[in-house]
């Protein structure tokens, strides 16, 4: 680069010079700033790499494209669901083509079986050939193949699945060596830390592209309930989907599973499923050929500011127990209606959300930790969770729900909170799959505009509790509304039972007239 100079004798002849001919003015400071302000200054990363290709170079053997072959059973009309799609709404075609469907299932031909093809990536955990990648990548497969970076193509097998965390585990069938990567731990990682994802994007396989963690602890959609995702703004593409995203020092911190995306294509927004978890379940598979999850066997709820207040409890984090499932983990450990979840094995939850995600990842049939608060006070218990069943919201009794339209209005009448009550009957009781001699009130009549309605009871429904009491009379109903006021509380805690589904509301005192 040229660079322009000027010798010391012109610079001193041109200051002097120009003081002997007049005046030299000095331009005026525009702007200055405080004394001993400082400007915002960052320092370069002194971790950032000049090339990422060593990381690549040894990691990327151990990284594989997956390619899976599907049947599915198809019939000449499910061909044409696209297509029909148009004409949806459109009067009597429904009619036209459930008569069709009919028709074809008359003639009893065998079914039509298309052969589809998806492609993913992997990766190997161990030297004796176990890969992990995720569930979508290898579901309904018929056939799996992995290419490693060498080009061999090797046959695997299914070991397991597990879909609530879109993980699976093969293994190849050939016997040997193989190089394989192990997990590290997402939770050291910071938002802006350096990431390196490595897969087989749109088929190309061999890719590596490099980013920062973004973010974590996302939740991005129901179908994942037990995941807090990680987000990397490395580039993420179809092909994609099972591959690693690696450290700097070349542990896996997670296992690229998902991107968000207008155009189907990568914006730099990936989701990655921590590597905790990831080790987690797939070691469950590789033991078990599944994962058992943890099952309580409780309805719960956020515990919002007005619940806590009701109790007077300061801090409204938590998740409240709704119900209890007769029969359940959490009925024999001791959990009850109306105890409040703060930690389970002392990790913190914060809400319903939260705590269902940590009961989730607990294994089956171990005891584990509770902190509750009960009745104002602090608790703890060990409960044994179980295995959670495929059907954990089955009910064994009717699922008849509220009380009869026209049952005429009847009972006794609370005028601080506007509605009428009259004690809960065994028939009643059996409708609502309530356990034998519970208490509840059921409400007949609810005063517009009162507090109960602004509170959005109905007729039909049932309180069970009050201020984590059984309601089993008016009179205790009416204790629970004073008890409340002499503590100097405008909230009061009530369960209600709609149908077969308790839930907890407060009702404001101060409405009342």
């Amino acid at each position: 680069m040229k660079t322009i100079g000027i010798s010391r004798q012109a610079l001193v002849a041109a200051l002097f010079g120009a003081a002997a001919v007049g005046t030299m003015a000095v331009a005026p400071k525009v702007f200055s700033p405080e004394a001993g302000a400082q400007p915002i200054t960052v320092q370069a990363p002194h971790n950032a790499p000049l090339s990422f290709a060593d990381l690549i170079e040894q990691v990327e053997p151990a990284v594989v494209s997956v390619n899976v072959t599907t049947e599915r059973e198809v019939g000449r009309l499910r061909d044409m669901d696209q297509f029909f799609e148009q004409f949806r709404g459109m009067p009597g075609f429904d009619e036209f083509l459930e008569q069709r469907r009919q028709e074809q299932e008359d003639q009893q031909d065998e079914p039509e079986v298309q052969e589809g093809r998806s492609l993913g990536s992997g990766f190997f955990i161990s030297q004796d050939g176990y890969i992990v990648t995720n569930n979508h990548v290898v579901d309904g497969a018929k056939e799996i193949q992995v290419v490693l970076k060498d080009g061999r193509e090797l046959d695997a097998e299914l070991v397991g699945t597990d879909k609530q965390t879109d993980l699976a585990v093969l293994r190849v069938t050939e016997k040997g060596e193989y190089p394989f990567v192990h997990f590290g731990s997402a939770e050291t990682m910071r938002k802006g830390d350096w990431v390196v994802a490595l897969g087989n994007p749109f088929g190309l396989g061999g890719t590596a592209t490099a980013g920062i963690l973004s973010a974590d602890g996302r939740e991005i959609g129901p179908d994942s309930p037990y995941t807090d995702f990680l987000q990397i703004d490395a580039s993420i593409n179809r092909g994609n989907s099972g591959g690693p995203t690696f450290d700097l020092d070349g542990n896996v911190i997670g296992v690229n599973t998902a991107i968000f995306s207008p155009t189907g294509g990568s914006v730099g927004i990936g989701f990655a499923i921590p590597a905790e978890l990831a080790d987690e379940i797939t070691q469950a598979i590789i033991k078990d050929g599944k994962v058992s999850r943890g099952w309580l066997g409780v309805s719960i709820q956020d515990l919002t500011e007005d619940m806590a207040e009701a109790q007077g409890i300061k801090n409204a984090e938590g998740a409240i127990i709704a119900d209890v499932t007769n029969g359940s983990p959490a009925e024999k450990g001791g959990l009850e209606r109306g105890d409040i979840i703060l930690s389970v094995n002392d990790k913190k939850v914060t809400d319903a959300t939260s705590t269902t995600r940590v009961v989730g990842s607990l294994i089956a049939n171990t005891s584990n930790k509770f902190e509750i608060i009960r009745g104002g006070k602090p608790k703890t218990l060990k409960v044994t969770v179980g295995e959670r069943p495929e059907d954990p919201y089955a009910r064994t009794v009717p699922a008849s729900s509220s009380a009869p339209a026209d049952k005429p209005e009847k009972g006794t009448t609370v005028k601080d909170v506007g509605a009428t009550f009259e004690q809960m009957d065994d028939e009643l009781r059996s409708r609502l799959g309530l356990r034998s001699g519970e208490s509840g009130l059921v409400v007949t009549h609810v005063d517009k505009g009162g507090v109960m309605d602004k509170a959005g009871l109905a007729e039909g429904m049932v309180i069970l509790e009050v201020n984590n009491k059984p309601a089993a009379s008016v009179d205790d109903f009416r204790k629970a509304i004073a008890d409340a006021r002499k503590s100097d509380r405008t909230k009061v805690l009530i369960a209600i039972r709609v149908g077969q589904i308790t839930n907890y509301r407060t009702i404001d005192l101060s409405d009342a007239s």
